[in-house]
């Protein structure tokens, strides 16, 4: 008789530090140890802790908490941290994931005013790949929307799927902004899918990086197909907690967003048993 079994993938679950903001890195840490998360994903942004890699090993061996991720520093508030030029940042970044352990580097699409990276920037990833173990996921955006305006403001496109990368990262935040298909989007991924960071939305306009089953987003849906498949990569809880009331209220939104998370990572599959 075949009977239910629970699979669970090899992927860890792992704590942007940019989910406490307005708290720091260093709180990202704390967090993440108090509340049982396998790591860290470090948020490279204005917070000095978080470009200086010593302080980021002495956090991660203090709370005995490992980087397993770097978010290299590509947002608009970020564009003077660790250099000016896109190239650098990416090697920077390349440099504190190999020094902390880190498997994988996020990487945003340029902006299409970065005319010279954008215009390199697929043959440079494949580069840049090609030199370090350590993975360069690039992160699917969205068009940015005012009222009934659309603005491409990432090239060579918003959806990383239309270019050949290595790897990509999946954000479900994001895709509810572009209000694409979160599943479809996995499909197109396919074996290349090397990190995801997991929020939710409701397709407005804005960015909303809510915890996860409080939006539309198929987010379990993509978590049970993680596990069926095996990923064995690294789910992010990337959550917007700037409107806790308090500390206890931001570490209970993000104990939801762990909880979800691991939930649909077991996957109830079928199998035959001898």
């Amino acid at each position: 008789m075949a009977e239910p079994v629970v699979r669970i993938p090899d992927a860890k679950v792992a704590l942007s530090t940019a989910s406490v903001y307005p708290e720091s890195t260093a709180t990202a840490f704390e967090i993440a140890a108090r509340l049982g998360f396998d790591g860290v994903e470090v948020m490279v942004w204005t917070d000095p802790v978080s470009q200086d890699i010593e302080a980021l090993r002495r956090l991660s061996d203090y709370h005995r908490v490992p980087v397993l991720a770097v978010h290299a520093p590509c947002l608009l508030i970020t564009q003077r941290v660790w250099s000016t030029d896109p190239w650098t940042k990416l090697q920077r970044a390349r440099t504190a994931a190999e020094k902390l352990g880190a498997s994988t580097v996020v990487v945003h699409p340029p902006f299409r005013w970065q005319r010279q990276y954008a215009r390199d920037f697929v043959r440079g990833m494949w580069r840049m790949a090609g030199e370090t173990d350590v993975r360069f996921a690039v992160e699917n955006m969205y068009p940015w929307r005012y009222r009934d305006r659309e603005m491409l403001a990432y090239a060579p496109d918003w959806d990383p799927t239309t270019e050949d990368y290595r790897h990509y990262t999946i954000d479900l935040s994001h895709t509810a902004t572009a209000r694409n298909d979160a599943l479809a989007m996995v499909g197109r991924m396919g074996d290349r899918l090397g990190h995801v960071h997991l929020a939710d939305g409701t397709g407005s306009g804005k960015d909303e990086h809510l915890v996860p089953g409080r939006g539309n987003q198929p987010c379990a849906e993509v978590l049970e197909r993680l596990a069926t498949i095996g990923f064995d990569g690294h789910v992010v809880i990337e959550v917007n907690t700037r409107r806790a009331m308090s500390s206890a209220e931001r570490e209970a939104d993000l104990a939801e967003a762990l909880a979800f998370t691991r939930l649909h990572l077991a996957s109830a599959v079928k199998a035959n048993r001898s």
